[in-house]
């Protein structure tokens, strides 16, 4: 059986580098795999709109269809304002690429921390939102949120192992049906609404209070809560900046495809939101954040469900099958909105990887050319999230928006200074009134997002902290990686005249023995081999018997390389042999000691325990020491010959460089995330 058989399973063959263009994607996969946040937060937007209304009671719950219109106005600008970057920056970029040319670095760090965290939070927030749903109609898994969230996430990220493409023609359906299913909704309770029947939700009949201290709200307190409510509504422009980090993955035309696309999905994201709040109001659906406090007649064994899930129940009370295929595409879409993130995270972590701000791992594509490192990452730290916050959707929503509106207010200030930099040098009329109107949007789109962020931190520093805490850590780190690279590439830059590299005068060979068996005998014709100034073997007295026996074989086998015994009163090894290499160093400054040590290759993990260890410890202080070289010597054991491949292999990184695949014995394994290295060479 092949060794790598269980991963070709779950993500597929390896495809060559040259089928990148086959994994580009029509606009008809495209939206259901780069909308499918936007669209899907129309599910839990309004909810939330009215979760925070409940605060002041039945009297404040008329405005949510205020606030509403006023979310559609927000993200039709946001959307315009998008279409305007896809154009000017089509590389895939998006927020990040902006915000650096027109800013400076910093401010693009800015931008990427945001989008980071944004990514990590729509994976959380979209997977625990979709098991809630799921669990309003099958209220026999109440209590596995958790875990459930948690499986969720972990098959998203295989899906997504699999591949752009496979994983949006597997998400494309689901996507398109949760289109249908609410918009059938909307459509079917505007029907019965003209026929004159009656839709009430199951909460219709109790009685909505405010939260206790807040009984009366009025003035600026009133003003406040309604800011509020709009801020929580505003989770509905979440994903929007999706399609502008994900150009590069679209057919050709790439900007005219993603911005067709862009337009797609508000058009139909602002219908269906206006919809789902004008039914929530046909159907008197109450909300509230504490039912046991403030639904008057609910009973304390009230277990509240969603608000889409009450509207549907009470849309299609005269067909239940419409309810139900409403509940299971809404959990799907949700869930699948998360499919949004494992796209846009692995683009920008590659793109920061490129830039030396993050680990050039992220920037390696894997064998389904999808960057593999990215997306474990992702799914690892959105696990850590909803651990942290026990799967509860409400909260997580707390401190989504905030990444999310800092990297719009961001983009939409550099694409003003985008177009006023070209503006002084343009002098076609025609292009200069295409640019005027486009910074237009992007004035007003600006307006906009920072009148929403200006709210948002207003309304929810309480919560927003860790959100943004979280974007300082990962400024702060970025801007370290960045240092070490240029750091280490200063270092190791080439000197411009080869002989300011002085040569090595004199090389000293050491090849380390504990006893004189097969392994210790072929590093010995090894090291000769090499044919070094010296060459001595060297071994550490840890037990006087073992070593008078290992003298008396050398000289019976009558081996005419030197052995030199270490003293080791406290039973050390490594110590030993460090001062020893110290010494010659030392004495010889100018010298290189080449150290051979025998290692056994092992089959069976468990192997990895009872051998080599010394060695391991030993090689890891060595390669700390300048003027050392250290070279292993493998001695293969009867177990490692399971681990023997098949015959067909290809070499790191040949499936990517189109390289032919070759027969025999494969030297290593590697696994999908580490196939290949860097292009500088680095691993």
């Amino acid at each position: 059986m092949p060794a790598d058989l269980p991963k070709r399973i779950l993500i597929g063959r390896a495809l060559r580098s040259d089928k990148l263009g086959e994994t580009l994607l029509p606009k008809r996969i495209a939206l259901p795999v780069f909308a499918s946040d936007a669209l899907s937060s129309v599910a839990y937007a309004p909810e939330e709109i009215l979760l925070t209304l409940s605060i002041a009671g039945a009297s404040a719950i008329h405005f949510s269809w205020q606030i509403g219109l006023v979310v559609a106005v927000v993200m039709l600008a946001v959307v315009a304002s998008y279409r305007q970057n896809v154009h000017a920056y089509p590389s895939g970029g998006g927020d990040y690429e902006v915000a650096t040319v027109n800013h400076g670095p910093n401010s693009g760090l800015v931008v990427a921390s945001a989008l980071l965290v944004d990514y990590v939070l729509t994976v959380a927030v979209s997977t625990t939102s979709g098991v809630a749903n799921v669990v309003s109609a099958v209220p026999s898994l109440r209590g596995y949120e958790l875990p459930l969230s948690i499986v969720v996430v972990i098959l998203l990220m295989g899906m997504n192992l699999r591949g752009v493409r496979e994983s949006g023609s597997a998400f494309a359906v689901p996507t398109y049906a949760f289109m249908a299913g609410v918009m059938g909704m909307v459509v079917w309770g505007a029907i019965r609404s003209g026929l004159g029947q009656t839709m009430n939700a199951e909460s219709s009949g109790f009685h909505l209070q405010a939260t206790p201290g807040n009984d009366s709200l009025a003035g600026f307190a009133m003003v406040f809560l309604l800011l509020k409510a709009f801020s929580s509504g505003c989770a509905a422009l979440t994903g929007v900046e999706a399609i502008s980090n994900g150009v590069p993955a679209f057919r050709k035309p790439k900007s005219k495809n993603a911005a067709t696309t862009l337009l797609m999905m508000a058009s139909i994201a602002v219908v269906m939101f206006m919809g789902i709040i004008w039914l929530a109001r046909l159907t008197h659906v109450q909300m509230a954040e504490d039912p046991a406090e403030q639904l008057v007649g609910a009973g304390a064994d009230y277990h509240q469900k969603t608000a889409l899930a009450q509207i549907s129940e009470a849309v299609f009370s005269n067909f239940t099958p419409g309810f139900y295929f409403v509940a299971a595409v809404t959990g799907l879409i949700l869930v699948l909105a998360a499919n949004t993130a494992f796209n846009g995270f692995p683009v920008l972590g590659s793109i920061l990887a490129q830039d030396r701000y993050l680990p050039r791992q992220l920037h390696t594509r894997g064998d389904r050319l999808a960057f593999s490192n990215g997306i474990i990452l992702l799914a690892g730290v959105a696990i850590l999230f909803i651990i942290a916050f026990d799967a509860d959707p409400t909260r997580l929503i707390q401190l989504y928006i905030v990444g999310v509106f800092v990297s719009f207010n961001m983009s939409q200030s550099g694409m003003i200074r985008h177009w006023t930099r070209l503006l002084r040098t343009e002098t076609d009329p025609k292009k200069r009134s295409h640019m005027q109107r486009s910074r237009a949007i992007n004035a007003f789109g600006l307006v906009m997002t920072m009148a929403v962020l200006i709210v948002v931190l207003a309304t929810k520093i309480s919560h927003a902290w860790i959100a943004i805490a979280t974007m300082v850590v990962l400024f702060v780190m970025m801007k370290a990686i960045r240092r070490h690279y240029e750091r280490v590439s200063t270092e190791l830059v080439a000197a411009e005249e080869p002989e300011d590299v002085a040569p090595p005068t004199r090389v000293h060979a050491i090849v380390l023995v504990s006893k004189l068996h097969k392994p210790a005998l072929r590093a010995l014709a090894y090291a000769r081999l090499a044919r070094a100034h010296t060459l001595e073997a060297v071994t550490v007295n840890v037990d006087p018997a073992d070593t008078e026996a290992l003298r008396k074989d050398w000289d019976a086998r009558g081996i005419e390389v030197p052995l030199k015994v270490l003293d080791s009163p406290f039973r050390e090894i490594t110590g030993p042999v460090l001062d020893y290499v110290k010494n010659l160093r030392r004495s010889s400054p100018r010298d290189v000691v080449s150290v051979y040590i025998p290692e056994y290759v092992v089959g069976h993990w468990y192997e990895h325990l009872l051998h080599n260890q010394s060695a391991l410890r030993l090689k890891g202080r060595l390669l700390f020491k300048p003027g050392v070289m250290v070279t292993s010597v493998p001695w293969q054991l009867e177990s490692s010959e399971r681990r023997k491949p098949q015959k067909a292999w290809s070499a790191p990184g040949a499936v990517r460089r189109g390289e032919p695949r070759h027969h025999g014995g494969r030297p290593f394994e590697t696994s999908d995330t580490t196939r290949t290295g860097n292009k500088d060479g680095s691993p």
